[in-house]
């Protein structure tokens, strides 16, 4: 089962979001008002998932809570992913042959 849930918060965390939000009061007890989820739901919520994570652990957001905050602000954002598309080479990119054609413009 917590396969599943970590399949889950990766996968689709703003549904593992609202399932944790009416299923449960994980959120209500990490946040004071309902405004920061709601926020964190469009914006960031693998973000919103590791701050409430790491209040209802350790009572504040230090150590390994920090880390888990900062790791979900990256992924929401997509820092993960930005390396390895940089990394690929110009025929994969759409740059047409690998001998010619037109310019490869690199985003």
């Amino acid at each position: 089962m917590p396969c599943v849930i970590v399949l889950l918060l990766m996968g689709l965390p703003r549904l593992a979001l609202l399932l944790v939000f009416l299923f449960s009061d994980y959120l209500g007890r990490a946040f004071d008002t309902n405004f920061w989820p709601f926020l964190g739901f469009f914006l960031a919520p693998l973000t919103t998932l590791a701050w409430a994570w790491s209040i209802n652990t350790w009572g504040s957001v230090q150590g390994w809570g920090l880390a888990a905050v900062v790791l979900g602000l990256l992924a929401d954002f997509g820092f993960f992913g930005r390396y390895t598309r940089r990394r690929r080479p110009p025929a994969a990119r759409g740059g047409g042959a690998p001998g010619g054609g037109g310019p490869v413009i690199d985003v």
